[in-house]
């Protein structure tokens, strides 16, 4: 009898285990690999400019309109650029800027203030956003237009002018400005226009 009772609650138990294996619920008693989290894609943000090509941003303010800028234009003479005080950083033809931009590249129109379709003159990188080029209403970017009798002062090739949130340089292929706050940028020529911004090379003299 004693073994008949035994043989039942040995059937019993078994019956648990196999109901409990048939259950939704999981048990774990291993050491399962966790979740892992993507490792963010997000460019890493720009490094600070060489000391070595550095200039020295105050040579290059100026007030026009009492309002602080920094203007240069670029060793050929052909272009001018402002960087205006964490907004933006651009650049315009110096002479016949009401014409267009002689840039390879520049889209046919854009909108203007009001909206409407313009031509391009000027291309332009702000605090946030991509690069792009607008049609300004009057010569921002050059100092000369804006403070008759004032002149910039030219960025030499491979010099570095960082002020207030944007950096600019001109190279033998082109000018180019950054956001320091995105990381993006332009560089240009007359023969070509790319959306990001091209650092001087530790190595340029």
């Amino acid at each position: 009898m004693a073994h008949n009772g035994l043989r039942f609650l040995s059937v019993a138990v078994l019956l648990t285990l196999v109901g409990a294996g048939c259950s939704g619920e999981r048990i774990v008693t291993t050491d399962e690999p966790r979740p892992t989290t993507q490792a963010s894609t997000s460019p890493s943000p720009p490094q600070p400019p060489s000391s070595k090509h550095l200039v020295n941003a105050f040579d290059y303010v100026a007030h026009p309109r009492d309002a602080a800028a920094y203007y240069f234009t670029t060793p050929s003479g052909r272009w001018a650029c402002a960087i205006v005080p964490r907004v933006k950083a651009g650049c315009q033809s110096a002479t016949g800027w009401a014409s267009g931009i002689p840039i390879t590249g520049a889209p046919t129109t854009v909108p203007d203030a009001s909206g409407e379709d313009a031509a391009p003159n000027a291309v332009v990188i702000e605090r946030a956003g991509d690069a792009r080029f607008i049609a300004l209403d009057e010569p921002e970017f050059s100092l000369a237009a804006t403070d008759p009798g004032n002149t910039a002062k030219v960025l030499g090739f491979n010099r570095i002018l960082a002020a207030a949130g944007f950096r600019c340089n001109v190279q033998e292929s082109g000018v180019s400005c950054m956001s320091e706050a995105s990381g993006n940028g332009f560089t240009f020529s007359t023969q070509e226009f790319v959306p990001r911004y091209t650092e001087v090379p530790p190595e340029a003299p």
